[in-house]
C-alpha cells in the first residue's frame, strides 16, 4: 500500500479539500480517519465494522487526549498572538507539534492496517468514508481528488 502520509497530504493540497476537511472538523469529523477511510477506499481494502471500530478506538483516543485540546489552545490563542511577534511565532510552533501530531497518528493507523489486503472487488466502492458519516459531495470530493 501507498505511504498513507504521503496520500493524505497530495489529497489535502488539492483544490478545495482542505476547506470541506475543515468544516467537517467544525462539525466534530476526525480528519485524520476520514484522510484514512479515504485512503482505504483508495486502496481498495474492504470495509468491516471490527476494523472500523479498531480504527475509531485508536483515533478516540489520539483526538481527545492530545490533539483536540492542543487544537483549541491553537485557535483560542489566534488573536492573543496576532497582537505579539513572539506569541505568534510560539502558536506557530504550536501548529508544527499539531501537524507533527497528525502524522504520528496516520502512522499508527498505517500501522493498524498494513496487514489488511486490497480487493479488486472492492474497486469504485466508498464504504469506509460511508461508515465515517461523510456526506456524498464531501465522498464525491475525496473520490475525485484522490483518483478513485
Amino acid at each position: 500500500m501507498r505511504d498513507l502520509w504521503a496520500f493524505a497530504t497530495h489529497l489535502y493540497g488539492q483544490h478545495d479539500v482542505e476547506r470541506q476537511c475543515l468544516a467537517w472538523q467544525t462539525q466534530g469529523g476526525d480528519v485524520c480517519l476520514l484522510l484514512c477511510a479515504a485512503w482505504l477506499d483508495r486502496e481498495q481494502v474492504p470495509f468491516s465494522a471490527p476494523r472500523w471500530l479498531e480504527l475509531q478506538a485508536l483515533s478516540a483516543d489520539w483526538q481527545k487526549t492530545w490533539l483536540a485540546p492542543m487544537r483549541a489552545l491553537r485557535q483560542q490563542a489566534k488573536a492573543w498572538c496576532a497582537e505579539d511577534a513572539a506569541r505568534h511565532a510560539l502558536r506557530e510552533r504550536l501548529k508544527a507539534v499539531e501537524l507533527d501530531s497528525e502524522r504520528a497518528l496516520l502512522a499508527q493507523l498505517a500501522q493498524a492496517v498494513a496487514a489488511w489486503p486490497s480487493s479488486s472487488d472492492t474497486a469504485g466502492e466508498a464504504g469506509w468514508l460511508v461508515a465515517l458519516g461523510t456526506g456524498e459531495a464531501l465522498r464525491a470530493r475525496l473520490r475525485a481528488a484522490s483518483g478513485f
